[in-house]
């Protein structure tokens, strides 16, 4: 969930990469995607008469939740962005990520052992309440995400520089993508928010809400996270 953050700077901004490995690109594109299936599975579970494939989920989920957990915990245990002092960078995307990763890695290995129970005439109900105990998390993760956007905003936390192509382009206005960035963590926390609510009554206005908001900022953190290996490529080109 995932740009980097680094300062405006006047022109001539010479960046050592060698002590500040960047790679939320993928984890952008991972989590993005993750975001979008999950999406697409739910309502899937909740389309009566829809036949669910099981194994389809297993390697999707599991392959994203390996990108994101390895990712996220080397960001998280180690650092790495904070060579050249931006240590903030590393809660904003490697906890987010691996938190994410975590869940998809729980949710391949339970679709693996019991996932025939999806086309059970009872998933709804039985789904719910194997989510139950884990949307706890999801929720406090949902609170987390308002509180990284609100730092987003009050700190401009999200500006590129002038030297990175396309975002650069925005670098005097930097509460533009401060404005973007924090609104997809927005997105991403209401629907973490609503999580266990909609658990209790899957049949509310709240499955909607989650569908609209996850899957807005799923496709948006999927897209901007493949404009991101242009503009990072472009970044680091200009500040070699």
């Amino acid at each position: 969930m995932i740009h980097h953050v680094i300062p405006l700077a006047a022109s001539g901004l010479k960046i050592d990469w060698a002590r500040m490995p960047t790679y939320n690109t993928i984890m952008s594109v991972a989590a993005g995607a993750g975001l979008l299936l999950v999406v697409a599975l739910g309502r899937q579970v909740l389309t009566s008469g829809h036949t669910i494939n099981p194994e389809g989920w297993v390697l999707a989920f599991g392959a994203l939740g390996f990108i994101l957990v390895t990712t996220g915990l080397h960001m998280t245990l180690t650092w790495p962005l904070a060579g050249q002092g931006f240590p903030f960078d590393n809660i904003i995307f490697g906890e987010p990520a691996l938190a994410f990763g975590v869940f998809l890695f729980a949710a391949s290995f339970y679709l693996w052992r019991r996932g025939a129970g999806l086309n059970s005439a009872d998933r709804i109900a039985r789904s719910a309440r194997t989510a139950m105990p884990i949307s706890v998390f999801v929720f406090g993760l949902g609170l987390a995400c308002f509180g990284i956007a609100a730092a987003g905003w009050k700190y401009t936390l999200f500006a590129a520089p002038p030297e990175e192509p396309v975002s650069g382009e925005f670098a005097q206005w930097p509460i533009l993508e401060a404005s973007f960035m924090s609104g997809l963590y927005v997105l991403v926390g209401i629907g973490a928010v609503l999580f266990p609510f909609v658990l209790r009554r899957p049949s509310s206005w709240m499955a909607p809400v989650i569908g609209v908001v996850w899957g807005l900022a799923g496709l948006a953190f999927l897209l901007f996270g493949g404009l991101n290996y242009f503009t990072h490529i472009g970044l680091i080109v200009n500040t070699m």
